[in-house]
């Protein structure tokens, strides 16, 4: 049997990463520490540790997230309040790629730090 443990990103900015986490998404930060050689933290986002780490020395980071490509698409959180997230978020500078659409099942979609894609999804009722 396999479950979900964790999400891993590797980000250009640690602090500036770890913050989108906390402050704006509202995860834990569990704890600082390294992976391998480099610097990380792991968040607990309600239930679901994300790890973040630097990138290692002479590994070459490929890949732009601002279009699509494979592997990673996009993280999927749910929001009680979709239109109040996107103002929220708005306020605080992120960029919208997709505003607030659908009657039922209603979603948005903005860039987070290095380009993540986010999707915010309002559940039907």
């Amino acid at each position: 049997m396999y479950r979900f443990h964790h999400l891993h990103l590797i980000c250009s900015n640690l602090d500036q990463m770890e913050n989108f986490f906390t402050e704006v998404l509202g995860a834990e930060l569990v704890e600082r520490k390294k992976f391998g050689d480099v610097e990380g933290a792991i968040v607990d986002l309600t239930g679901t540790r994300v790890y973040l780490r630097m990138p290692r020395e002479g590994e070459e980071i490929g890949g732009d997230l601002s279009g699509k490509h494979y592997g990673y698409d996009h993280l999927g959180l749910v929001v009680d309040d979709l239109d109040a997230a996107y103002e929220e978020l708005r306020g605080k500078g992120f960029v919208f790629t997709l505003p607030p659409t659908g009657k039922t099942g209603r979603v948005a979609f903005f860039k987070g730090p290095d380009n993540i894609s986010v999707e915010l999804f309002q559940p039907p009722g």
